[in-house]
């Protein structure tokens, strides 16, 4: 995590105010043990969230990916997903008891593409989205022996932020790099070294570019793309799936394969598109299972307030080791 500016006495005190209520539901979550919590976790998504506004979000984002469904299977989808995020709610303090195995809570599909990726010698990226509870992906490659780093978008708060990042390093990566210069540049550092790093990159970004996602432009991170064709690290695709209650599946997907045109900026587009293809593909087989209370999709407003980013514009850059990447 990189040092973050001194708060303001006002933000202090405002930010100590929203956390409280969040750690005072962290303490019962914990006190529930994992399987009680993520249960009651589930009851709260299903009848609480699944009434706010991230919800008619959810509802709106299916209707226009699945234009023909019935009303009422995108509600069956909708209460899915808001129940699945009331258990990753609940599931936070428990993150340090999710084992791989038989007899743990994670099972993995895929350990060879794993295996076939790290005989390269070549840094990996591990590219993902908000599936299940999308924790255990970084889980996951930690207790399989990966070295490396997650990067994240943290919460505002930096008091919640410091509580996630102390339970998501309980189980996974100690090391957690957020989007900044310096980040870019331990990026770069861990790539180089054949290490790993874990990006989710299913959310709009406005330092993103357009690439076809359900048949709408959604504003992409060109990051992924650009250090594979930078620096040849690989791209491997993973996703999560909730089994029962607190247990579940971890797929890792055969290494994204692309042939460089030689133009740095077109081949950053291509990529990027082909990223959004395969997370689009695994969000299909399961559309439950992933987090549609995203704004993920591109809208008028954005593309006005992008257009000094836009194609063209351009915000494509692949530049010396160490700037940022956007």
């Amino acid at each position: 995590m990189q040092a973050s500016p001194p708060l303001s006495p006002v933000k202090t005190l405002r930010y100590l105010g929203e956390s409280a209520g969040f750690f005072l539901l962290m303490y019962f979550f914990k006190l529930l043990g994992i399987d009680r919590a993520s249960a009651t976790g589930g009851f709260i998504g299903r009848h609480v969230f699944y009434r706010l506004p991230p919800a008619s979000t959810a509802r709106a984002n299916l209707k226009a990916a699945y234009p023909d469904k019935r009303r009422d299977e995108i509600e069956t989808i909708v209460q899915s997903v808001c129940e699945s995020l009331g258990r990753v709610v609940a599931e936070y303090p428990h993150l340090d008891k999710f084992k791989l195995g038989p007899e743990g809570r994670i099972l993995v599909e895929g350990r060879e593409h794993i295996d076939a990726a790290l005989r390269t010698g070549k840094g990996v990226m591990f590219i993902s989205g908000h599936f299940a509870n999308w924790e255990t992906m970084p889980i996951t490659a930690t207790q399989l022996g990966l070295e490396g780093a997650i990067v994240y978008r943290p919460p505002n708060n930096p008091y919640v932020d410091r509580y996630i990042s102390r339970m998501r390093a309980s189980g996974g990566p100690k090391e957690q790099i957020t989007k900044s210069a310096s980040g870019t540049r331990r990026i770069f550092t861990l790539l180089r070294r054949g290490k790993a790093i874990l990006m989710l990159v299913d959310q709009k970004t406005w330092q993103g570019v357009p690439a076809p996602f359900f048949g709408r432009d959604a504003m992409t991170t060109p990051v992924p793309a650009s250090l594979a064709l930078k620096m040849g690290a690989i791209l491997l695709p993973a996703s999560a799936e909730r089994l029962d209650g607190a247990r579940f599946c971890v797929r890792i997907y055969p290494a994204i394969e692309f042939e460089p045109s030689g133009n740095a900026e077109r081949d950053v587009l291509a990529l990027t598109a082909k990223v959004n293809a395969v997370i689009e593909s695994i969000v299909r087989e399961r559309p439950a299972q992933w987090l549609w209370t995203h704004h993920r999709w591109t809208t008028k407003r954005d593309l006005l307030k992008m257009k000094p980013h836009a194609l063209g514009g351009s915000g494509v850059r692949v530049e010396r080791e160490g700037s940022s990447l956007t």
